[in-house]
């Protein structure tokens, strides 16, 4: 087994970190610049910064919120929202980011994953994938589109599966049913994900206490964890999260 990342997740909206649960009820949870490099500092693997917004108001991912984030840290970072031009890849990684995640825009146009791919190189592609249960679905597992807003009738481990033969070098699944709620991560749909495909999996939406990251590895097959909840109100450190997954038996970097 590779080393598990911890990456935490600012949830941007107007110029602040948010954070919901199912998506809604957002609450301010601070000031980017400050959790990322307070973030950096705890060890974090990477970071994502995720736009939460954008695509619901129609407009792209805010320019200066990448350049503020990255100029503070050197650790990967990830940016999603609002993208759906290969133009707006290349202005969020000339800003800074490391990588792009893309979901509305994948969906709605996939040749968008292959051309960005090829354009940039796999490694900087994430497609992101929420889903909702939805048992008539064959993987029980319906793909959801515009910050959850709007199911769109196809399944979501079927639509993993095609990003990675599109070329998209991560892949990370939110279930909308667990996400905000630290009750656990949806092992259930993880583990379907990272079963599906052979490129890493993030693990999302749902952390709560530290058996949930050992969970996601051991039984959901995910090899970078992300949360929001847990870290944004100190309810867990980094450094907290990487001792008991080691105690574990799974490899972290430190």
């Amino acid at each position: 087994m590779n080393e598990v990342k911890i990456m935490p997740c600012l949830d941007m909206k107007n110029g602040r970190v948010v954070k919901g649960i199912h998506f809604t009820d957002l609450k301010d949870a601070g000031d980017p610049v400050e959790n990322a490099s307070f973030y950096q500092k705890e060890g974090a693997d990477e970071l994502a910064m995720l736009d939460i917004a954008a695509t619901l108001e129609n407009r792209k991912t805010r320019i200066e919120w990448v350049k503020n984030v990255s100029s503070v840290i050197e650790i990967p970072l990830t940016v999603g929202g609002g993208i759906s031009l290969l133009e707006d890849i290349g202005l969020l990684l000339s800003a800074g980011a490391d990588k792009v995640s893309m979901n509305s825009a994948a969906v709605k146009r996939p040749g968008l994953v292959s051309e960005a791919a090829k354009e940039f190189g796999s490694e900087r592609i994430t497609v992101a994938v929420d889903a909702r249960r939805n048992q008539a679905m064959p993987s029980g597992f319906e793909l959801v589109v515009s910050g959850g807003t709007r199911p769109v009738g196809k399944d979501a481990v079927e639509w993993a599966k095609q990003c990675e033969g599109l070329g998209a070098s991560i892949i990370l699944p939110t279930s909308m049913d667990g996400d905000g709620t630290q009750a656990g991560y949806d092992i259930e749909f993880t583990q379907a994900i990272s079963h599906a495909v052979t490129v890493p999996v993030v693990a999302s939406g749902g952390a709560g206490k530290l058996e949930d990251f050992v969970d996601a590895v051991l039984q959901g097959g995910a090899s970078i964890l992300l949360a929001a909840s847990v870290f944004h109100y100190r309810l867990l450190s980094i450094r907290q999260v990487k001792e008991y997954l080691r105690n574990r038996g799974i490899k972290v970097i430190f």
